[in-house]
């Protein structure tokens, strides 16, 4: 490592040791932090290296002063949790006087500031009138009932404002976007919140247009370079024909647009017109990182053909590195095998980037990311290497389970950092060896935790420390199929990967739409957000009051059928053209005519052995002509009643 290589990693080294205990609240006997962003930091680590209430003991109920874990509180809200809560410490709350707050976002497009000791209801305020399902295209059904607010905001506690972007029927008929900056102890805005737009060239010259109808806002904000930045996806692959991924950029304070944006995919043709390149990572946040502040993400799939990759045109199945104006992809890695994942419905942009904080010994900053398929990559993220092949390409590819999911990070005492990753429903702890060649060495799998949805889920760890004292890995993990489908939080000691803490921490009845909630850990409390709720866990006198989560009355949503119509769930049994042969959850073989839902853009690519949900009518041969094909979870107790 040169000089100037080691002076630029050991600043680097510096300002996320600063990030990392971003904020303290004057005054107070032990460090406070808050949380301002997705994962707590813009590498997207997951980790609190300041928590001195929580250990491995005191969860385990072997602490001092004989104080158990559990649910302290739970604070009902208006509709489903999809973001992330953030905390600021020792905040002025108008009319209020001074509180820690968690601040939460609901699909109603409704911003929470509660009590983040208490769970007390402190503000509130609605945007716009959230956009119904019914209204999306094809009436994609892995959303809430409403569509608002959807990705984690981002706090700037330097002049206490709120980033958030609210999807909103505009005069009552259109799906818009708009981008806010909201004041935290008001939660008015700042400025005019500014309309969602942006266009791009495609390769035959003509301009594409942002259509917000189309694109899904899912992935958590990133305040960087002093910009905030986001990036947009599809609703179910449906109109694929028109849908196209972007990561779009606004200065903070005035929320000026930036004059460059990124669209993933500028081809003017596919063989089967359909584009896509999503940007959407199961919520996970745009990470940012080495000298430059460069802007990392993933895509999703394109063209189901598989003939439609191009590093420059369209860059799906990747991740990408851009400059923080988003005028130049700087590098690209693309696995060799993205033409099956295309096929086969195995988005590698179904999980996150997470670059790794600068690691003793290595020269090259590093950076990990898996998908559907479970394989882990991990890679130099100065760059990606798309172009060149052999083993440097590499730098090595690790199995962990199929991720709708995105890892985390800890230091230890003997200077190697590790990494988390929760595919296949467990936790997996891998060591970093660095050096002239690096590798990742797994240390601890655990035994799996509850979920029926798409395997993996969210983790989060804490540590007394900067050298990993007392860690705990905590995860939650999905609807479990039972007939409240409670989301359950764990606490996992990282040290031996022992089950340390399970409990029911809320529900979550959107079964077609993944729980992908991440747990926030700090200052000695865990907080939990789900459907219509936030749970608050922490340490409490084993004679409190049991908390009970409410059962909330929930109807499934369902989009109505025209006359004749019929909806079913099932699992592709075979695939022959535009032939899908389902098999329902009765046994029974049903022959989908897909032809006219292909037509239409109102299929998503099926692969066999996964669920789908199919809406159309029976001709009189018996088989279903689809209007509509969707993918639907691959566990039939998560399905809602055929009709």
């Amino acid at each position: 490592m040169t000089k100037s290589q080691f002076v630029a990693r050991a600043l680097r080294a510096g300002a996320i040791a600063a990030a990392f205990c971003a904020v303290f609240a004057a005054g107070s006997t032990e460090a406070q932090i808050s949380v301002t962003t997705y994962h707590y930091d813009n590498y997207r680590t997951g980790w609190n290296p300041s928590e001195t209430v929580l250990t491995p003991n005191s969860v385990l109920g072997k602490g001092t002063g004989g104080k158990t874990f559990q649910m302290t509180s739970f604070t009902a809200l208006n509709d489903q949790v999809d973001a992330q809560p953030l905390i600021l410490t020792g905040q002025t709350i108008s009319g209020q006087g001074v509180h820690d707050v968690v601040y939460v976002a609901t699909e109603s497009n409704t911003i929470y500031a509660l009590d983040a000791n208490t769970g007390a209801i402190l503000l509130h305020r609605t945007l716009g009138t959230p956009v119904p399902e019914s209204a999306l295209p094809g009436g994609c059904n892995n959303n809430a009932s409403n569509v608002g607010i959807g990705s984690t905001p981002v706090i700037d506690a330097s002049n206490g404002t709120m980033y958030v972007t609210e999807f909103y029927y505009a005069n009552g008929t259109t799906p818009a976007y708009r981008i806010h900056a909201l004041d935290v102890s008001t939660l008015k805005d700042i400025v005019t919140p500014v309309p969602i737009r942006a266009s791009a060239k495609l390769t035959n010259g003509k301009t594409y247009l942002f259509n917000a109808s189309v694109s899904r806002q899912r992935a958590a904000l990133l305040l960087a370079n002093g910009n905030v930045y986001a990036g947009f996806a599809s609703y179910c692959d449906i109109s694929a024909n028109q849908s196209r991924g972007w990561v779009l950029g606004w200065q903070t304070g005035t929320l000026t647009p930036l004059a460059s944006n990124e669209l993933a995919n500028h081809l003017a043709t596919s063989t089967d017109d359909f584009f896509l390149t999503s940007v959407w990572m199961s919520g996970y946040g745009l990470a940012s990182g080495g000298p430059n502040g460069d802007i990392y993400f993933v895509t999703g799939n394109s063209d189901y053909s598989g003939d439609s990759f191009n590093a420059t045109t369209n860059i799906a199945e990747s991740v990408v590195q851009i400059s923080p104006d988003l005028s130049t992809v700087l590098s690209v890695f693309t696995p060799d095998d993205w033409s099956q994942l295309d096929n086969y419905d195995e988005d590698f942009g179904s999980g996150g980037a997470l670059l790794l904080p600068p690691q003793p010994g290595q020269a090259s900053d590093l950076l990990v990311a898996a998908g559907k398929e479970g394989n882990m990559f991990f890679l130099n993220s100065d760059n990606l290497n798309n172009n060149t092949t052999g083993p440097n390409r590499i730098l090595g590819t690790y199995y962990i389970g199929g991720c709708w999911c995105g890892e985390s990070y800890y230091g230890t005492s003997d200077g190697s950092g590790r990494i988390v990753a929760s595919g296949n429903n467990n936790v997996s702890i891998w060591r970093i060896v660095a050096g002239s060649k690096p590798k990742l060495v797994n240390t601890i799998t655990t035994n799996g935790i509850s979920g029926s949805q798409d395997p993996g889920f969210f983790t989060s760890v804490s540590t007394n420390g900067t050298v990993g004292e007392n860690p705990v890995i905590w995860a939650v993990g999905r609807a479990d199929g039972s007939a409240n489908e409670y989301i359950s939080l764990n606490a996992f000691n990282a040290l031996t990967g022992a089950n340390i803490f399970t409990a029911n921490a809320g529900t979550w009845p959107n079964t077609g739409g993944n729980a992908n909630i991440v747990p926030v850990v700090a200052n000695g409390k865990v907080y939990v957000a789900s459907y219509q709720g936030l749970a608050i866990f922490g340490l409490a006198s084993p004679t409190a009051p049991a908390v009970k989560i409410p059962v909330a009355a929930h109807a499934p949503v369902q989009v109505a059928l025209v006359p004749g119509q019929h909806e079913i769930y099932g699992t592709v049994h075979g695939i022959s053209g535009s032939t899908v042969i389902v098999q329902k959850r009765d046994g029974t073989l049903v022959t989908v005519d897909a032809l006219a839902a292909a037509k239409n853009f109102e299929l998503a690519p099926p692969a066999v052995g996964h669920g789908v949900l199919v809406r159309g009518t029976y001709n009189k041969a018996g088989a279903m002509v689809a209007s509509v094909l969707m993918h639907a979870k691959d566990h039939p107790a998560l399905w809602l009643p055929d009709r």
